[in-house]
């Protein structure tokens, strides 16, 4: 690794987790944050103190909010004029044009956009696999020199994430379809169980649960993200709502070819989606089985499937209030969903016949 040391600047959960990263492969972290809290936080994770300090950073990393970077950068450029300056958020066009207008920043600038992210925020939710087989997307000024472009990269390999490399103004019209969106309808979705008793959400399965997660982002950072990249999400925004129009219109008049067309469509777009590791798709069988509500008793499936030698791409756990026993859900290629499922059934577990469809 040629990264020797590296500022920080921005302790969240972005942030934290690529120093965590970056120190496990030997580099020197400090780190800054206007919240006392978060830092203290993240210099104990880190094992950083006010010593750690660093007189000439190679890198200064900023995982600030949006609205807050071109400042960090002008300022960080007077204090370290030798440095390479990356910065990490989530949309880029207008900032792109701004450090373009400082010609001598632009030309030690690389904006890049991991796309890894939990629905919880700040430092006490950091990983340092928090990227790994994750997009790393690289923007590049006009001018960003080859070095500062080959430590951008150099980053998200030590992370292990699959590095891309977009113009500004094509991530943000992608971000906006593949990220944004997907927050606002799950926003949406979640607003719309405010009026529905407690009671009867007992009664929600798996399902409402996986669709309404994002809606548990942090919403300060989502609105400058979305206020942000207007432009872009409003053309996306106004396809979906003219879908739901026409589905509203449908159900009115009863048109049920075009309520299963509704449908159809949907999961042709969901099958376009690569599977793990940005490949394709691959077609799945799912192995359902039931356990006791006790702990470990998932490890011990883990076990089992290590011990034959099969790859558990995906899984799913649900559990009905009130119930002893939960049902995990294991999706594998064919082969190895039916090795396992007789390997379990041996062993003595209720793992029922693969099925295609989850």
């Amino acid at each position: 690794m040629s990264i020797k040391s590296v500022k920080i600047i921005g302790c969240g959960l972005i942030g934290t987790s690529i120093g965590l990263g970056l120190k496990e492969f030997g580099a020197s972290i400090s780190l800054e944050d206007v919240n006392d809290m978060n830092l203290a936080l993240a210099k104990d994770l880190l094992g950083t103190s006010e010593a750690s300090s660093i007189s000439k950073p190679e890198i200064i990393l900023i995982a600030t909010p949006p609205q807050f970077i071109f400042e960090v950068i002008r300022d960080q450029y007077l204090v370290y004029p030798d440095a390479i300056f990356i910065e990490v958020s989530g949309i880029k066009s207008e900032l792109i044009v701004q450090v373009e207008e400082l010609s001598d920043v632009s030309q030690r600038f690389v904006s890049v956009h991991p796309m890894a992210g939990r629905e919880k925020s700040g430092p006490q939710s950091a990983r340092s696999d928090l990227f790994k087989s994750r997009a790393w997307i690289i923007c590049e000024t006009k001018n960003s020199s080859k070095r500062a472009v080959e430590l951008a990269k150099e980053i998200g390999q030590i992370l292990e994430a699959s590095i891309y490399e977009l113009d500004a103004r094509t991530h943000d019209s992608v971000i906006a379809s593949i990220s944004h969106l997907p927050q606002i309808l799950s926003s949406a979705l979640g607003a719309s169980l405010s009026g529905t008793e407690g009671k009867y959400l007992n009664l929600a399965g798996q399902g409402l649960r996986d669709v309404s997660r994002l809606a548990d982002s942090d919403s300060e950072l989502w609105t400058n993200l979305l206020a942000g990249n207007s432009e872009q999400v409003l053309p996306k925004l106004a396809e979906v709502i003219n879908r739901l129009s026409n589905l509203q219109k449908s159900l009115e008049s009863g048109d049920v070819q075009e309520i299963r067309s509704f449908m159809e469509d949907g999961k042709k777009g969901r099958e376009l989606i690569p599977g793990k590791h940005g490949g394709v798709n691959r077609d799945y069988s799912y192995v359902p089985i039931v356990i006791d509500d006790k702990p470990g008793g998932l490890a011990r499936i883990f076990n089992e499937c290590a011990a034959i030698g099969v790859n558990v791409e995906d899984l799913v756990m649900e559990h009905s209030p009130g119930q002893e026993v939960g049902l995990i859900t294991l999706a594998l290629s064919s082969n190895d969903a039916t090795l396992l499922q007789r390997h379990l059934v041996e062993k003595g577990w209720l793992a029922h016949a693969p099925r295609k469809n989850q």
